[in-house]
């Protein structure tokens, strides 16, 4: 099958046991790797008898070598190609294993810039990008999951060659994205960007059945929804990720004690408190029909207490830092819910993209104020202590909300909520009528806005619900007509100057 070939592995599981398929094949290899074939008992001709010329610089060059290059870019169809290789004693190569130096791996520890820049591969990118180039007549494995199917097969086709050519290019663009990205962090200044990805899962369909979809993760992201080790239940899908990464973001703004609950990519109910168990029951009671088949996300280990609460609600997924031993004995008997242990969930990200047609977004991540903001303004009585933590919370889960978005809220309890609305007033008379069915009892009640009022019109309608405070960014041409009818019906407001619109 395969005469002749080139040999250069970082990663070498499972390189002994493909390569003793053939047995008469002529091996080229570099250093480690054929130190590791001669371990194995397989024949090996070291790189520099093929280039007549010794390794250099610490094995910086090596392969980079017009005895290698020729053998890997000569044309069979082209009588030139093939009279040069005769002329300098070659034989074309027709199989190339390669993968690249750990430059992922060693980028997350503690080494200087000097000391890692010799991880950035330089001979196995050029010869891996060669025999692609010339897959017409080369077998390429960058990747050792393919050892299988190439040592069964009796001859590679094209179009199977092809496929690995394709390969081998991905797994270049995707290191290269790394390297980029270690040097320039992403910078929104570039004019180019580019980004690498690796499959952490097949997922069994999108957001719709006939959807076809992967879950796959950016190189070089060392936090994300990836790390969360899943302990019970089925598989996760395409929307269950949705929800736990829109149920993160809100909760990771809190240090107290926070349990979010989001249904289709929306907060429905948000409770926080000193006591996790307390955070919980607010959380599940905030809107009890809009949870039933969400997902919850607390911030806090599960013990036994949280257990109770949550184990009697049908519930897609429960995410946590931690299960206790019996909490997770008690939950885990539910066969289809998801039991997630997520400890790093609180980790910043700088940016975020999305897909549109054709391209992406790239932009800052946003953050909600984590505290009283020095340059807010109160119109109206000043809140006293307890009453700016109240307008806290229900300002940080305003900006989780999608937009136009209003939260209700009640000692520090999401109350109300009116998210995705075309106009504000719609969105306020969602999140009213939310709270007078499900929360009737509550007076106490103050209202978030992520953008400003444009009109009078939802401050009266809060007015008329028995809502005396509201925050919101302000920055309208109406301000002063919305300011005037606040002081009119009573109404105190506070002005943050900040805009939290998320689409």
């Amino acid at each position: 099958m395969f005469k002749n070939a080139l040999i250069s592995c970082s990663d070498k599981k499972g390189l002994a046991e493909f390569l003793k398929k053939f047995p008469n094949l002529r091996i080229v290899s570099t250093g480690g790797t054929a130190a590791y074939l001669r371990k194995n008992h397989i024949p090996v001709v070291e790189v520099s008898e093929q280039t007549g010329f010794p390794e250099v610089m610490d094995g910086r060059v090596r392969t980079l070598h017009p005895n290698i290059h020729m053998a890997l870019l000569a044309r069979e169809e082209n009588s030139h190609d093939m009279e040069v290789l005769k002329k300098h004693d070659l034989e074309k190569f027709d199989l190339v294993i390669g993968n690249l130096y750990p430059f992922e791996e060693q980028s997350k520890s503690k080494m200087s810039d000097r000391e890692l820049s010799e991880f950035i591969d330089i001979g196995g990118v050029a010869l891996l990008r060669a025999a692609a180039k010339n897959y017409q007549q080369i077998t390429v494995i960058c990747d050792s999951d393919d050892y299988d199917w190439v040592g069964d097969e009796a001859e590679v086709s094209l179009e199977k060659r092809k496929y690995l050519a394709g390969k081998v290019f991905a797994h270049i663009s995707s290191y290269d994205s790394l390297i980029a990205k270690k040097l320039l962090g992403f910078p929104l200044q570039q004019k180019e960007i580019s980004f690498g990805a690796k499959l952490v899962q097949p997922l069994r369909y999108g957001e719709n059945p006939h959807q076809d979809a992967n879950w796959l993760k950016l190189v070089g992201e060392e936090f994300g929804i990836h790390n969360a080790k899943v302990l019970s239940g089925k598989p996760l899908s395409y929307n269950n990720i949705l929800d736990i990464d829109a149920a993160a973001i809100l909760g990771k703004e809190f240090t107290e004690a926070v349990c979010v609950a989001v249904k289709h990519n929306n907060p429905c109910g948000v409770g926080a408190d000193q006591d996790a168990k307390i955070a919980v029951k607010k959380c599940l009671e905030a809107d009890p029909i809009s949870v039933f088949g969400g997902i919850v996300v607390c911030n806090r280990p599960i013990d036994m207490g949280e257990a109770d609460l949550l184990c009697p609600i049908f519930l897609e997924c429960i995410v946590a830092p931690e299960f206790s031993p019996k909490a997770f004995q008690k939950l885990s008997q539910k066969k289809n819910l998801r039991l997630l242990e997520w400890n790093t969930f609180e980790k910043e990200h700088l940016y975020e993209i999305r897909s549109i047609s054709g391209g992406i977004l790239m932009q800052t991540c946003d953050k909600a104020d984590r505290e009283w903001g020095p340059t807010w303004i109160c119109h109206g009585t000043a809140p006293d202590a307890e009453k700016k933590q109240e307008l806290l919370f229900a300002w940080k889960v305003c900006t989780a909300l999608k937009s136009n978005s209003i939260a209700l809220t009640s000692e520090r309890q999401t109350v109300g909520l009116g998210m995705g609305q075309v106009n504000r007033v719609d969105a306020v008379d969602h999140a009213i009528g939310r709270w007078k069915k499900n929360h009737p009892d509550k007076n106490d009640v103050v209202m978030a806005s992520d953008a400003f009022f444009p009109f009078a019109d939802s401050v009266a309608a809060a007015a008329k619900a028995g809502i005396r405070w509201i925050i919101q960014p302000g920055g309208s041409i109406k301000d002063e007509e919305v300011l005037m009818a606040a002081h009119h019906h009573g109404v105190n407001m506070i002005l943050t100057h900040k805009r939290h619109f998320r689409h």
